[in-house]
């Protein structure tokens, strides 16, 4: 019998949708400044190293998509850490930072417009909260800061739903979440 090769997209999802929530809710205002250790926890461990992880596999299955995706918001979430952790509040060009990942989720947005309607969705929602965040900050809006919290949390429900879908799709052997 053939073994079935796995399918890392859930992985990557999940670790994505998870550590955008908790970081959205802090940004939207929904949650204190004694939330960013959970926060950092999460983007070090399921954003930044599951992600990783799961682009690895998309590189091994050969999906260039997946792999530049996982590995390249695995990688954001780890320098996100690290500069939460171990740079002083209020670093200059974290603006800038947030526009070159706004640039990088733009292209990968467009690469979805030949993917699946629901992987879709979810860049046409983080492409706007990249966008959000990082003119809050080159511009000092704070008000644009907390629009970028409230798109990312649409943002991890959807790719939550992504996650979900691909799992539970494949447990039943037929669509039951629709993609």
């Amino acid at each position: 019998m053939d073994k079935k090769a796995i399918n890392p997209a859930p992985l990557g999802l999940s670790g994505f949708a998870l550590t955008t929530w908790l970081l959205s809710m802090h940004n939207a205002g929904l949650a204190s400044a004694t939330m960013l250790p959970l926060v950092l926890a999460c983007a070090f461990a399921f954003g930044g190293t599951a992600q990783f992880v799961a682009g690895l596999f998309e590189s091994a299955a050969g999906n260039s998509f997946g792999f530049v995706a996982f590995c390249g918001y695995g990688a954001f979430w780890w320098s996100f850490g690290l500069i939460v952790e171990f740079f002083p509040k209020g670093l200059p060009y974290v603006g800038w930072y947030l526009l070159m990942w706004s640039v990088f989720t733009t292209f990968m947005w467009v690469a979805t417009w030949k993917k699946a309607v629901a992987l879709r969705l979810v860049f046409t929602a983080v492409t706007p909260t990249f966008y959000a965040l990082a003119f809050g900050a080159l511009l000092g809006i704070p008000a644009l800061g907390t629009l970028g919290g409230y798109l990312g949390l649409v943002t991890a429900a959807l790719a939550f739903y992504l996650a979900a879908a691909e799992v539970i799709n494949e447990a039943w052997g037929r669509a039951v979440l629709p993609i």
